[in-house]
């Protein structure tokens, strides 16, 4: 009796299931389907490309860019493209690498992936890069509240490791995003004069105390 139960409510469980899937749209149910299909796809072709080795290796890295490509797992697409060109710096192949880092590397900064962009602008300069600079505006691009709090530290002659012991984070991190206020500031670098006074640019932001 008690496994003719079970087996009653598991029929009602599969039953259940069922019925919903077809009260589903079709647009969601087939959304759901090409998930199903391509997003487990790209991973297992991505992890198999980390345990391979040449054209395999290669082989794997593309068929997973292609799948992600066809999905919108845009932060596993962009995490392909980084492995992919991780790969390619190692294989010596520079040109080749370049492509495919400095492409992850704008999707990851587009969505906030701090360490992820940071591996990808390092893979990048590695092979002899540089990440693409959005176009300057005609105005100085405003500075987050990070970006001014570093800014007038290192205005104040602060080295990147005695701004990252204070903001608890890595003298890397630091450099990285000091790279982009001096970006946005239209400046080359640390181009504080000994009185210690900003550069053009910084008083207007609010960086001044």
């Amino acid at each position: 009796m008690l496994a003719l139960g079970r087996a009653d409510r598991g029929r009602h469980t599969l039953r259940d299931a069922r019925d919903r899937n077809l009260r589903l749209s079709p647009t969601l149910r087939n959304g759901r389907c090409q998930r199903n299909r391509l997003g487990p796809g790209g991973s297992q072709a991505r992890s198999r490309a980390l345990l391979s080795e040449g054209d395999a290796a290669e082989r794997l890295y593309r068929e997973a860019i292609a799948h992600f490509t066809k999905t919108r797992l845009r932060v596993d697409l962009a995490r392909a493209h980084l492995l992919y060109g991780e790969w390619l710096r190692r294989e010596r192949r520079r040109n080749d690498a370049r492509e495919q880092l400095r492409t992850a590397h704008g999707m990851l900064e587009t969505r906030g992936m701090t360490a992820f962009a940071e591996r990808a602008d390092r893979e990048l300069r590695a092979a002899g890069g540089t990440a693409h600079q959005r176009t300057a505006p005609a105005r100085h691009e405003e500075l987050t509240a990070q970006e001014g709090q570093m800014a007038r530290m290192a205005r104040d002659g602060l080295s990147n490791p005695e701004i990252g012991i204070r903001l608890s984070i890595s003298a890397r991190t630091v450099q990285y995003h000091l790279r982009k206020v001096f970006t946005k500031l239209g400046i080359t670098g640390r181009r504080w004069d000994a009185c210690g006074s900003a550069p053009s640019g910084l008083p207007t932001l609010g960086l001044t105390e």
